[in-house]
Formats: C-alpha cells, structure tokens, sequence
C-alpha cells in the first residue's frame, strides 16, 4: 500500500475539468505547463491528465502571477520546496534506518 498514489496525486482529470474548477482558461493552464511550472500526465490518446494536487498548484500559481510574481521566481521557488522536501524524506529514512538498527540489535 506504500507505493499507492494517494488519490490527491493520480492524474486522472481532463483539462476541461480543470477549467472548471479553477477558473483558468485552457491557455493559461497550457502556459503554465510551458513555464515548466506544471505537469500534467498524457493520456494514449494525448490529452493531459491532471490531479487534485495539480488544480490545488494551479490555483496557487495564478493567485502568485496576480500578485504580480514572475513565473521565473515560481518555478525558482518550487524547485527549493521539492529540494527541501526531498532532503526531509532522505533525513526521515536515515533516521528510520538507524532506528531499525538500532531496534534489530536490541533484539539479538
């Protein structure tokens, strides 16, 4: 059950739907994925595929550039977050892993 996606993250939502719920058009959206500021899944067929993580970082982007942020500095701020959120799980494993150990010992 690990390896699951939460439901949040699998992309299973047409841009139409997307739309909808954010209130940007296709070409904003479409934008915002050529700034490298989105990514959303293609289907066989070609059509992006989004998630409800995807709509809740789309909404974001848009209230950020109409407070006049640059997409630069939104990509540029994104990738320090994923940096920081990727050094927190690598800690968090390093920690368990020690635990175990530790824990594997006290065992024997």
């Amino acid at each position: 059950m690990e390896n699951e996606q939460s439901y949040k993250d699998k992309k299973v939502i047409t841009i139409g739907v997307v739309r909808e719920l954010t209130g940007l058009s296709e070409r904003q959206i479409r934008y915002y994925e050529e700034r490298k500021l989105i990514f959303p899944d293609r289907s066989s067929g070609g059509s992006r595929k989004y998630s409800f993580s995807d709509i809740e970082l789309l909404i974001e982007i848009a209230n950020k550039i109409g407070d006049g942020v640059q997409t630069y500095d939104i990509r540029q701020e994104m990738k320090k977050k994923q940096i920081e959120k990727d050094t927190k799980t690598i800690r968090n494993k390093m920690i368990q892993g020690q635990l175990n150990a530790q824990f594997g010992i006290r065992k024997q």
